[in-house]
């Protein structure tokens, strides 16, 4: 069963992509979805009847070289099973959604197999990404991780024909490079020093690598910090944290299938996973556990700080994922490391949601994008409104308070913040604090904007589709049509084949949390044997006077800690009503009044242009140079003066000797013999 979870994926891309021809294209697409909602449903099959016990299923030999060996295995374990229901449901409800966002592309010609393609990118992403959460060693891990990157970068350019989406794709492939330098040293650092790459060997030898001293940079470290913080280099690249991030908002110039993809439940929960993964090493690494901390609590204020004045509906998600994403590695990164799992799962049913929801809306308004063109869209959309509103309730954190009865993320949510006021510095927990409530500010932000007030389409600019110029608006993600905007048309509710993933994935925003809350973050010793050995925790903390592990002392916090995150989403609800419901003139006139402060957000705190300025444009200047001067000037140069030259010469001389007249060759053959009896005779050869 495990086997046809993970090749159905890859099967449904192989025949769809190569085979589109015989099959036909719509056969194509109904093979490819129908393989992975097989891959969800014993997915589904698996979980549900999995009892903890870690599994290895051997697949075939894959590399064994002296003491490297890696075979293509399987690792069945809790977390296996978790990632597995995550991606694949998450993959199979794409599919299904697709069906109809691809139906008809303006971007493409009929007779172009735009769809087939798609499908099977889809299809490859996600066997990629089996791959890498199956996996029984680093390797594996590694093959998937690059797997997850080429399609990516497949799926993000898929609208080739468009040089923004080329430029994207591009940009994540090149920024996800830097973080995979990272990951790579670290598993390289790890074989070093373990004389393996197979979780099983590495967990066991942790206890040596957290007393091993090492230089790196001139710097001592453990060894476990060091490979501690290579590994989430690696994460930060996939999971776009903090200086890393700069590819994510661009990811949104694909398809928008391909964001709640990629978005939602798998390339960009890579990171997180890894570091789950790897808990039994992060355990003896406190310091790489604080720069995870760090890290995460900084991504999770920046990217909501973006996220407040953000125009296109699918950026305004896009950074709500980067900063959900700073959440769970704070979990992490305290050592909560099933309370970073339980975000990750409930996220994925409400982002996917979120971003399909966007989908529709942008397929109701002709490929609209930008919200300030929207309102009044809930009586036109019912069932898109009521998915967005499910989902919105869910990220902000909607629930009755000191209870455990709400959406899912509220649920999730506040455990992550409960935990880090017991395990973080005081700083990333009000991070975490002001982050829930600009979520909450920029999430029903976007609902106003949406679905409330009066209908806005004809306020647009002719000359300007997306207000760029008029609003000094420099986004760039505006999806995947750029074409029949047509938003003087009256907007209509998307087909069935779209709205039943929406529905489906309600449900999981809705009950997520409140079904599988006691499974990981209940007591710590239910929680770790339903885990079963697939995490390790150990941190411990003095609660009244008694030592606790972690996740028992998240349960112990003051009432105004467990209140923070719904007072902080309330808050945010309030502010976004009054400014764009019943002041709706209010947020021109404070961005009048704060406009560095705008420019700033809106330009995402400047780091492309920073890095424009300190890697891009000299990358760019030393290219130049090489091409110029030592391709154009040194090896051109030197190429084309012995060609123009001195080759010319022996040219000529040679053809002169070529004459034609036989007493010539009688006469050089002769001097010939004279030349070498002389040789030989002033040599004293014989």
């Amino acid at each position: 069963m495990e086997t046809i979870i993970l090749f159905a994926p890859l099967v449904g891309a192989l025949i769809t992509g190569f085979g589109w021809k015989l099959i036909g294209e719509k056969t194509g697409q109904i093979l490819a979805t129908a393989l992975v909602m097989l891959a969800a449903v014993l997915s589904w099959v698996v979980f549900l009847g999995f009892d903890g016990e870690t599994q290895h299923i051997t697949v075939l030999r894959w590399i064994d070289s002296g003491s490297l060996g890696a075979e293509w295995g399987i690792r069945l374990d809790r977390m296996t099973a978790i990632m597995l229901i995550v991606v694949n449901s998450v993959s199979a409800l794409v599919h299904l959604y697709s069906f109809g966002y691809m139906a008809h592309d303006e971007n493409w010609t009929d007779d172009e197999p735009y769809r087939a393609r798609f499908f099977a990118y889809l299809s490859f992403f996600t066997f990629a990404m089996l791959m890498l959460v199956t996996s029984d060693n680093l390797i594996q891990m590694f093959f998937g991780w690059e797997g997850v990157g080429v399609a990516s970068y497949l799926l993000i350019g898929f609208y080739w024909k468009k040089q923004s989406a080329s430029a994207a794709a591009i940009k994540a492939f090149v920024v996800n490079r830097v973080g995979d330098f990272g990951f790579l040293l670290g598993i390289a650092l790890i074989y070093f020093l373990t004389d393996s790459v197979r979780f099983d060997e590495i967990f066991a030898a942790v206890p040596k690598l957290a007393d091993m001293g090492f230089t790196f940079i001139g710097i001592e470290w453990t060894a476990a910090n060091l490979i501690g913080v290579l590994l989430f280099i690696g994460a930060m690249g996939k999971s776009a944290q903090l200086f890393l991030h700069t590819w994510l908002p661009d990811a949104m110039e694909g398809p928008t299938p391909v964001s709640a993809l990629i978005h939602a439940a798998t390339m960009v929960t890579a990171g997180v996973f890894l570091v789950c993964r790897m808990s039994p090493l992060y355990e003896v690494a406190p310091e790489a556990k604080m720069m995870i901390v760090y890290i995460g609590g900084f991504t999770a204020f920046f990217a909501a700080t973006v996220g407040l004045v953000q125009n296109d509906i699918k950026r305004v998600i896009a950074y709500s994922t980067c900063s959900q994403l700073g959440y769970m590695f704070v979990a992490a990164g305290v050592g909560l490391y099933p309370v970073a799992m339980f975000h990750l799962f409930t996220h994925a049913f409400f982002k996917a949601m979120l971003f399909l929801g966007a989908g529709s809306v942008i397929h109701a308004t002709h490929h609209e994008q930008d919200m300030r063109w929207y309102g009044g869209l809930r009586k036109k959309i019912p069932v898109t409104f009521w998915a967005m509103m499910i989902g919105t309730l869910a990220i902000t954190g909607v629930g009755i308070p000191l209870t455990y009865i709400g959406f899912a993320g509220f649920i999730s949510k506040d455990a992550v913040i409960e935990g880090a006021y017991v395990g973080a510095p005081t700083i990333v927990f009000w991070l975490l604090v002001i982050g829930a409530l600009m979520t909450s500010f920029y999430s029903w932000r976007l609902i106003f904007l949406t679905f409330f007030g009066e209908n806005r389409a004809h306020l647009k600019p002719s000359d300007d589709h997306h207000g760029h110029h008029a609003h000094g608006h420099d986004d760039h993600g505006h999806g995947h049509d750029d074409h029949g905007h047509g938003h003087h048309h009256e907007p209509h509710e998307s087909p069935m084949v779209m709205l039943i993933p929406l529905i489906v994935l309600a449900f999981g925003a809705v009950f997520a949390g409140m079904l599988w809350k006691e499974a990981f973050f209940g007591h710590a010793d239910h929680v770790l044997e339903w885990f079963h050995g697939a995490i390790a925790m150990s941190t411990m903390v003095e609660v009244d006077g008694k030592s606790k592990l972690l996740l028992d002392a998240a349960h112990y916090v003051p009432t105004w800690v467990k209140l923070a995150p719904f007072v902080a989403m309330v808050t945010g609800l309030v502010l976004a009503y009054v400014m764009y419901i019943r002041r709706p003139e209010l947020p021109a006139k404070i961005a009048a009044e704060q406009n560095t402060l705008y420019q700033f957000l809106l330009n995402k705190w400047y780091f492309d242009e920073l890095y424009n300025f300190l890697f891009v444009r000299p990358a760019m200047a030393l290219g130049r140079f090489l091409w110029k001067r030592g391709d154009g000037a040194v090896i051109d140069g030197t190429i084309n003066g012995i060609a123009m030259g001195i080759i010319p010469f022996f040219t000529r001389l040679a053809g002169r000797l070529q004459s034609g007249y036989m007493f010539h060759y009688a006469f050089a053959m002769v001097l010939g013999i004279v030349v070498l009896v002389t040789w030989m005779s002033l040599s004293g050869s014989h």
